[in-house]
């Protein structure tokens, strides 16, 4: 019986060794398809994707609410979308607020040192560079700690 479970162990080992290769971070994710860290905010705690289709999930602790700029943006606990190279596409789980709505954000691709977002037909142009950092829930990009 002990050897049994000392074989277990073993081969449970061994498999960890094999396999047991670091998960990239979700941001280490959205960098290897060229897009920057910062369309997602700090509090990432897991996420899944097929590499195959790029479906992907990121989920956080809970909702995520920021401004950039003029406009207020909300994650939601999960996102949800499809990635590839320069682009998010079918995002579900972002959102705008602008004037008294709050509107889905479909798209999100880089061109170059540009990146933008769509909200349906309309889309907004920021510089790529405004996304190097993830920002903060609560405060956006600048945050002020003492």
């Amino acid at each position: 019986m002990s050897i049994f479970i000392l074989f277990v162990l073993l081969l449970s080992t061994t498999t960890l060794s094999v396999t047991g290769q670091k998960k990239p971070s979700a941001y280490e994710v959205l960098q290897n398809y060229s897009l920057p860290r910062g369309i997602l905010p700090h509090g990432v705690r897991e996420y899944e994707l097929n590499s195959k289709t790029g479906y992907f999930r990121f989920y956080f602790n809970s909702t995520c609410q920021f401004s950039i700029e003029s406009y207020k943006v909300k994650y939601k606990s999960t996102v949800s979308g499809y990635i590839s190279k320069g682009r998010v596409r079918r995002l579900i789980g972002v959102s705008v607020k602008m004037i008294f709505f709050w509107l889905n954000i479909g798209e999100v691709s880089r061109d170059g040192d540009d990146m933008d977002f769509s909200v349906g037909v309309a889309s907004e142009e920021f510089s790529a560079k405004y996304f190097s950092e993830s920002p903060e829930c609560g405060c956006g990009f600048r945050c002020n700690f003492l």
